[in-house]
């Protein structure tokens, strides 16, 4: 059946009407002062201030654009560091025709090589901003979650290697070797904490993950320090590391400088940046059925430079919700020391969300995400929303510099009762001249509004467009799927899902 049939009536376009026309404005740059954004960028600020009564009067912007690091860079740093590695152990291996010389020239090999892999999975997740802000929360769970099947592949081949290696040596079989070995307390600190890691990885897996609670997994996750720990016990007693003092020195170094950067970005800011702006719930509104929006207050909360598009992670100190800090993306730009989130109710920690009393202490991590103006190329700007993954695209969609018919919004949903912030999103369309269509209809039906013939038909210059995609996974996989057929280059599509920013 093809997706490009006759369109279901439900699935015409819901088309907003335009304001009379203003003089368009060329796009300027994210970050500047007033005077340099575009005419309709304070009057879509005015009409969604009197769409949302509840937000403040005048936003703030960063004063300067956040530090970031390419995903390319951080790539190629990353591969840069596994060549050094590798370079280490060439320098130090020994050619020799005997096989117990050949399983433990593996074998340091790939227990250097993991031990440098477990190093980059807490850097990936330490949540450095520079990191975040240029890779993306998504991208970084993603590399993560590879990297991690690697690491547990070359620990479990420097186990078998070691152990062959040992058994030939000594001529004994693998069971006598292995107790042997673990008779060795750093090789038994390594077997504790490869135990752990396996746990890591177990809970991890899709299956097992979507089975358990969040807290849960997140407190096995917190073993994965104590296996770096141990592993460095492990590492420092081997001939790899142990040979040299300069090869100990940076060893330790590397470990030091991964261990203060987790401490300092997950724990340390943190509660920092709750003694510093003291956030607390202003106020909590319903949007849609389901739906709520929260309002967070504090003081000088301009100062975390949070760009529309980008999320924070918030732990709300009151019962059932303290011990668990949940992803959600700003829904406005800060305005007035106050940030506001927009909420789906799906779980039992969300409906804890829809309850919160004004005056609920906030600690909030962040901001972090590349969903962010710096990511545009183009003049003209698509914004394709799904569900709740509205939130951060209006903020975008309110934010982004343009005039007239630079910027459309495509909202999919499945009916009208699904569209969340339509007020303000209405309101700002009005006064920016810009597109907006809701796209309703059931997902299962016999057309699909997101196939490259529909998308063409409502974005005639679709090919010439930045677009910013955030939905659910699977609607985001096929609109991506979509917009390359339809000519979009994969470098102008920015997406970024944030159930998988969960996993951070």
């Amino acid at each position: 059946m093809t997706t490009e049939a006759r369109p279901h009536p439900l699935y015409a376009p819901v088309a907003v009407p335009l304001a009379p026309s203003v003089p368009p404005v060329p796009p300027g740059p994210p970050d500047g002062d007033r005077a340099g954004r575009p005419a309709g960028h304070d009057a879509g600020l005015r009409a969604a201030r009197r769409a949302a009564r509840t937000a403040p009067a005048a936003p703030a912007r960063p004063a300067r654009p956040a530090p970031r690091l390419a995903p390319g860079r951080l790539r190629d740093g990353i591969l840069a560091g596994a060549g050094a590695v590798a370079l280490l152990w060439g320098v130090q291996a020994r050619p020799s025709a005997r096989l117990d010389a050949f399983f433990a020239t593996g074998a340091h090999l790939t227990g250097l090589l993991a031990g440098y892999g477990v190093l980059v999975l807490l850097l990936l997740m330490a949540r450095v901003p520079a990191v975040e802000h240029g890779v993306g929360a998504d991208r970084l769970a993603r590399w993560h979650s590879r990297g991690g099947r690697y690491v547990l592949g070359l620990i479990a081949a420097h186990a078998v290697l070691a152990l062959c290696g040992y058994a030939v040596h000594t001529r004994t079989d693998l069971l006598t070797a292995t107790g042997d070995l673990l008779s060795y307390g750093a090789i038994a600190a390594a077997a504790a904490g490869t135990a752990l890691l396996t746990a890591v990885g177990v809970t991890s897996a899709r299956a097992v993950r979507s089975r358990i609670r969040h807290e849960t997994w997140h407190a096995v996750h917190l073993g994965a320090l104590l296996a770096a720990a141990l592993g460095f016990v492990h590492q420092l007693a081997g001939p790899d590391v142990a040979g040299g003092l300069l090869t100990r020195w940076l060893w330790s170094m590397a470990h030091a400088t991964v261990a203060v950067l987790l401490l300092w970005y997950r724990f340390a800011v943190p509660v920092r940046t709750a003694l510093r702006h003291d956030l607390r719930v202003a106020g909590v509104r319903d949007e849609a059925p389901g739906v709520v929006s929260v309002l967070v207050r504090g003081r000088g909360v301009a100062r975390l430079r949070a760009e529309p598009g980008q999320f924070f992670r918030w732990r709300f100190l009151s019962r059932g919700l303290w011990a668990t800090a949940l992803p959600f993306s700003l829904s406005a730009p800060v305005r007035d020391d106050t940030l506001r989130i927009t909420v789906k109710v799906r779980g039992d920690h969300t409906r804890r969300v829809r309850r919160l009393r004004p005056g609920t202490r906030v600690l909030a991590s962040g901001p972090y995400g590349a969903l962010t103006a710096h990511r545009r190329t183009r003049r003209k700007v698509l914004l394709l929303a799904g569900g709740v993954g509205i939130t951060p695209l209006r903020a975008l969609f309110e934010t982004l510099p343009g005039g007239p018919g630079d910027m459309t919004l495509l909202y999919r949903a499945s009916d009208e009762g699904g569209l969340v912030l339509r007020e303000e999103l209405e309101a700002i369309a009005r006064e920016r001249r810009a597109a907006l269509h809701y796209l309703l209809g059931p997902s299962d039906g016999s057309y699909d509004p997101l196939a490259p013939r529909a998308l063409r038909a409502l974005v005639p210059d679709l090919a010439a467009h930045d677009v910013y995609l955030c939905g659910p996974p699977a609607m985001a996989r096929a609109a991506t799927a979509s917009l390359r057929r339809a000519g979009v280059p994969a470098a102008r599509i920015h997406a970024e899902n944030f159930e998988e920013a969960t996993r951070a």
